[in-house]
């Protein structure tokens, strides 16, 4: 996951020289509720949370923000720069190879939401989660969970489709934490 997450962040960089973290977080959440929308399942496999500023993917946020350690944090220590007054850069050049973690349907959905989205600040992107997200709720200072089934039915999927998509993305992350100890 946290490779995953450095090579998500990567895709901005193109785009900005320079990443804010309030637009990273908010530009993850968006491309992994698209890809919910598309395909029925999330690009990066995170935990969504609401946060008083909107929702985010909470282990890729702790990554950004430094609260990962281990080889999470090297490897972004190896791509990323120094989180310095709220942004973050590149520190070297990549190409398509060096994401190969993403499919071809993964980077279409990254391009769509930099499209729409991509030219807003923070507190416009916060403002379009908070009137457009109803799975976002107010966590009144502190964080809570979004539960997959939530954004199903959010973004139009029928009650029984929306927990058995849900229930098929639990399964997947519990498999990925199985692969992750061998």
């Amino acid at each position: 996951m946290d490779l995953l997450s450095i090579r998500l962040v990567l895709l901005w960089a193109p785009k900005r020289s320079i990443l804010p973290v309030h637009d990273q977080s908010k530009l993850l959440y968006l491309a992994d509720r698209e890809s919910m929308s598309r395909y029925g399942v999330p690009i990066s496999f995170d935990n969504l949370v609401s946060m008083d500023h909107g929702p985010v993917l909470s282990r890729t946020l702790n990554l950004i923000n430094g609260y990962v350690g281990g080889s999470g944090a090297a490897q972004w220590d190896e791509w990323m720069s120094d989180r310095e007054n709220h942004d973050v850069s590149v520190k070297k050049s990549f190409t398509r190879k060096d994401l190969n973690e993403l499919s071809d349907a993964d980077l279409a959905v990254i391009d769509s939401v930099w499209a729409q989205f991509g030219r807003m600040d923070q507190w416009a992107l916060r403002d379009y989660t908070h009137k457009n997200c109803p799975e976002w709720v107010d966590p009144k200072g502190s964080s809570l969970g979004i539960e997959e089934s939530t954004v199903f039915t959010a973004i139009g999927r029928s009650g029984p489709e929306a927990t058995k998509l849900a229930q098929s993305i639990k399964t997947q992350r519990e498999l990925d934490t199985i692969f992750s100890r061998l």
